[in-house]
């Protein structure tokens, strides 16, 4: 079964897209589709951005812990906000702290937003900076409008069977990137 991390990138007093990345973690369970752990990004105190983790003199052990985690999950997803037609320093803070920990990666990215684009605006600027990188970016998205309305606090959709539904793509495409790559692997 693969492993997935699921970062959830607000650390917003009264956030909302928490409760998706909460979603994405029970529908991977019930389905039997992967093994997960979130990252929360409100739940660290990374200082802000000086170097890469790999020439930082003394990284804490949170730094370290988040290098592991995303060297050992075959796949990722990011739930991150829209703020301002982008996405949130937390996780550009994040991103920016790893490199060969993302290297060949896949990931794919859910988008929350209180208005009715579902942080759609934030899709291209966060794929081209993971394809810089060197990461996978997938070509598949789960925009959320409305989140407020949308997801529970828990992580409960108000409309399971289309949240589901929207979910069963978005999740196939980032499996699909995840045995191609492990083929690709084994071929070596």
């Amino acid at each position: 079964m693969p492993k997935i991390a699921i970062i959830s990138a607000s650390v917003r007093k009264g956030r909302k897209s928490h409760s998706v990345a909460l979603f994405f973690q029970k529908y991977l369970a019930q389905k039997q589709l992967a093994e997960t752990e979130i990252i929360d990004l409100d739940a660290f105190d990374f200082p802000i951005f000086e170097e890469r983790l790999r020439l930082i003199e003394n990284p804490t052990e949170e730094m370290l812990q988040l290098a592991k985690t995303i060297t050992a999950v075959d796949g990722v997803i990011i739930v991150t906000p829209e703020y301002n037609g982008g996405y949130p320093a937390s996780l550009k803070n994040v991103i920016d702290l790893l490199y060969a920990e993302w290297k060949r990666k896949p990931i794919a990215i859910a988008t929350v937003s209180a208005g009715p684009f579902g942080g759609s605006q934030v899709i291209t600027s966060l794929q081209f900076i993971l394809w810089k990188i060197g990461a996978l970016p997938v070509p598949a998205m789960f925009p959320v409008a409305a989140v407020e309305k949308s997801f529970s606090e828990d992580g409960t959709p108000t409309d399971r069977e289309a949240s589901d539904k929207r979910a069963n793509v978005f999740v196939n495409e980032l499996l699909y990137w995840i045995k191609a790559k492990a083929a690709n692997e084994t071929d070596k």
